[in-house]
């Protein structure tokens, strides 16, 4: 191969091959060839490696995808129906190199167990215990607390129960106030009030392929954008026998949560975690209604409404992203 490269230079140049300038070309590019990472090339890497777990927690198996350095301040990544931790995945790409993300399955979504809901109480509190007993067993002393959705009445019923461990609060369309309960939730209320089969037909649409598309695409700026491996994913999971049950009964035990909004309230006023709010105000779910409320709480706050949807890290990770890593830096280095 030498004898080739320097056989073209003389061909295309007329110079003499073998002066000391071309061989010190063909050598630096062998030995960028053969070069190897070093150690710290190869940390590197590995710290913005996703990686997939599973820990025993109340006989239960909880799957789990944590990311970045052992030692750096934690991010406790709570999901929201119908999805998972897989909703997280990009995000912790984004900041896995700098902090130690952590997303958990819920009981009953994504890869952690599904029991029965004759064989496990799927209850807010319940859920929250789950949560509890994961932060244990991983034994986390402090972290943020990222919540959307479901992930909000989870991780408040964590921050109430421990504040010591909260540092912080990332608010993405999670709601702690009865002003964010709008025209949505009508046949849920309706659901709550009267537990029938007749109020729970309607709820069942909200498990069908369609509803879960449009969750992530209804209020963003360009559907376009939004990867549809997100609700094919996600109706995955809905479809598994028995997890229709399982999503009918969480819709039902939601109407625990309002009841507890004045306590969490108080939880804000009292310790005043830092916080950021990072909401997609066009959420017909969790609408912007229930993002300005935090301000009247909390002294230490972040307030950004963007301008998408219901899952706002699909169309906004990267500005999310950023806006968290100018929060962490601030508040938690």
């Amino acid at each position: 191969m030498l004898k080739k490269f320097k056989t073209i230079l003389k061909a295309s140049s007329g110079l003499i091959i073998g002066s000391a300038l071309a061989i010190g070309l063909v050598q630096g590019v062998a030995q960028a060839a053969a070069q190897k990472p070093t150690p710290e090339q190869v940390i590197a890497v590995e710290e913005v490696q996703i990686l997939h777990k599973t820990i025993a927690v109340d006989g239960l198996d909880i799957f789990y995808r944590e990311v970045g350095p052992q030692e750096a301040p934690v991010i406790l990544l709570l999901h929201g129906f119908p999805t998972s931790s897989q909703m997280f995945v990009q995000l912790m790409n984004d900041l896995g190199d700098r902090y130690r993300l952590i997303a958990p399955d819920y009981p009953g979504f994504g890869n952690s167990s599904m029991p029965a809901v004759d064989a496990f109480d799927y209850t807010f509190d319940n859920l929250a215990s789950v949560v509890a007993g994961f932060v244990e067993a991983l034994e986390l002393q402090s972290y943020t607390l990222y919540v959307m959705d479901y992930g909000a009445p989870i991780g408040f019923r964590l921050a109430t129960k421990s504040p010591e461990k909260v540092s912080g609060l990332i608010v993405q369309n999670g709601n702690a106030y009865v002003e964010g309960l709008l025209e949505f939730w009508d046949p849920i209320r309706a659901y709550w009030a009267d537990r029938t089969a007749a109020n729970a037909k309607p709820l069942a649409g909200f498990l069908t392929l369609g509803v879960t598309k449009w969750q992530y695409t209804h209020g963003t700026r360009n559907p376009q954008t939004i990867d549809p491996d997100n609700w094919v994913v996600d109706q995955y999971f809905l479809d598994r026998p028995g997890n229709r049950e399982i999503q009918l009964q969480l819709f039902y035990d939601y109407g625990s949560n309002p009841p507890l909004y004045p306590a969490w309230q108080e939880y804000f006023r009292t310790y005043q975690p830092p916080t950021l709010v990072v909401w997609g105000k066009n959420d017909f779910i969790f609408p912007a209604e229930g993002a300005h409320p935090y301000k009247r709480d909390l002294e230490n706050i972040e307030f950004h409404l963007l301008d998408t949807g219901h899952f706002a890290l699909e169309e906004d990770g990267k500005v999310i992203a950023e806006e968290i890593a100018d929060f962490m830096a601030r508040n938690q280095e």
